[in-house]
């Protein structure tokens, strides 16, 4: 059974089920306050007829009151005595009522009987005569008005009934669809994703934000990162396949030179070591880099935790001193002898280590790590090189993937050789992953600045 058809059913049958039994609570409620109302007016009756027998002084006189106080639809009757017939008087309408069996009652008595398929209020109001005597007044009252009330009663919350579940099926039916009406176009986006293979979102109407909105929306989000992916996908491939067949067919061609000609020519043995060392250099960090960006920034596991970016700096600006031999100051223009921000310290280390290998790349002299505090209070980290610099025109482009500047316009370095051109790219995908900023300038000829600008980042000190 289809969802829709079950909500159909379900909230039918669950609306006619309150419904009966809101309408039965409501006949018995009313029954039962009208049976009480009607016995209270009955006693309320029994309780002035006995006040009134107590001034009377003779039979006759008592018969009379006995006849003027007898219900329109009932009888009255006195019993002075458990063991004396009781004085009966009966109205026209209710003769069959001096077939009732009278018994005396010490005790005050209210209820509902049945006598000869009609029901009748019975109240027994026991009371002292002035000769000190006890006395018993009993009226019963035919409930004919009553019952013909309740009967119409029943008649008109049957017809409400049947007049509200019909429209009330009919609305369920219309719940049924509104509801499922986002979920099937959920099912046919899902459809047509299958089945084309693009990435169909679902066209979002703001009219209220419920449960349903909100599927819709995380659907759309599921979309998009899956469209991510896959494109993510589809450009490691195209980019691995299409940079990878260099370095191999430069491999390949070494390693056959060397095949072919070792022997007759020695001298080419060194030169051809080194172009396929340089090769595979080359393809295990463009390798590294490819697979780091093809993971979606979402699953690198981002810690953040309180960072001394001067500490961060000193140590891996060390490490990079050891390593390749290269000069590097670090300038701090903030009061704070420790300045601590909020951020991922691996990323971050990682981030810097790629600006700094640029700036090794492309200059000879001294490196420069400036660390900064403007008037706002955010801090900035920069990177500065006196190299070849970049041209005013390709600044814009210089992140993107496997964009490398026009060497016919600069000095081609040894580094270029094993640049693969996605550094600068992988950086500015470890800044938005560490809320970072990362700003780059550049003078051809005088040199280039790389900043790191923490605005997201709190700071703890």
């Amino acid at each position: 059974m289809k969802l829709s058809k079950k909500i159909y059913l379900f909230s039918s049958v669950l609306f006619i089920v309150l419904h009966c039994v809101a309408s039965i609570v409501i006949y018995f409620v009313f029954s039962y306050i009208s049976l009480q109302n009607e016995l209270q007016q009955l006693r309320a009756e029994a309780v002035h007829v006995t006040s009134e027998l107590k001034q009377a002084s003779d039979q006759a006189v008592v018969e009379e009151l006995l006849r003027s106080f007898v219900p329109v639809n009932g009888l009255i009757a006195l019993i002075d005595d458990p063991n004396q017939l009781p004085i009966i008087v009966t109205s026209a309408s209710e003769a069959k009522l001096n077939e009732y069996t009278f018994a005396f009652s010490p005790s005050l008595i209210i209820e509902k009987v049945s006598f000869k398929d009609s029901q009748y209020g019975y109240v027994s109001v026991p009371y002292i005569a002035s000769n000190g005597q006890i006395m018993n007044v009993q009226l019963m009252m035919n409930l004919a008005e009553l019952t013909s009330m309740l009967r119409l009663l029943r008649l008109v919350l049957v017809v409400v009934a049947i007049c509200v579940c019909i429209p009330a099926i009919f609305s369920s039916r219309l719940l049924g669809e509104l509801i499922m009406k986002p979920i099937k176009a959920m099912t046919r986006t899902m459809k047509e994703v299958v089945r084309s293979g693009s990435f169909v979102k679902l066209q979002s109407v703001e009219q209220s934000k419920d449960e349903l909105y909100e599927m819709g929306e995380t659907f759309n989000e599921m979309i998009e990162l899956l469209e991510s992916n896959y494109k993510r996908q589809e450009q490691f491939v195209s980019n691995a396949s299409h940079e990878l067949k260099t370095p191999i067919t430069v491999i390949e061609s070494y390693a056959s030179l060397i095949k072919r000609r070792v022997k007759q020519q020695p001298e080419i043995l060194e030169e051809s070591i080194e172009a396929i060392h340089s090769e595979a250099i080359r393809m295990k960090e463009m390798t590294e880099q490819l697979l780091l960006l093809a993971k979606p920034s979402r699953q690198w596991n981002i810690v953040k935790k309180d960072v001394d970016l001067l500490e961060l700096t000193e140590k891996t600006a060390q490490h990079y001193r050891k390593a390749y031999q290269r000069e590097i100051t670090i300038i701090s223009s903030t009061a704070q002898e420790a300045v601590v921000v909020q951020t991922d310290p691996e990323k971050l280390t990682q981030l810097l280590i790629i600006l700094l290998d640029n700036a090794r790349k492309y200059s000879e002299s001294t490196i420069q790590i400036e660390l900064k505090q403007d008037e706002t209070e955010v801090y900035s980290l920069t990177v500065k090189d006196y190299g070849i610099g970049i041209p005013k025109d390709e600044l814009e482009r210089i992140f993107e993937r496997f964009y490398r500047v026009d060497q016919t316009r600069t000095r081609q370095t040894t580094e270029d050789k094993v640049s693969v051109g996605l550094g600068l790219s992988l950086a500015k995908e470890i800044a938005e992953a560490i809320q970072v900023d990362i700003q780059l300038d550049s003078v051809e000829g005088l040199g280039t600045t790389a900043t790191i600008i923490f605005n997201h980042a709190v700071s703890s000190q």
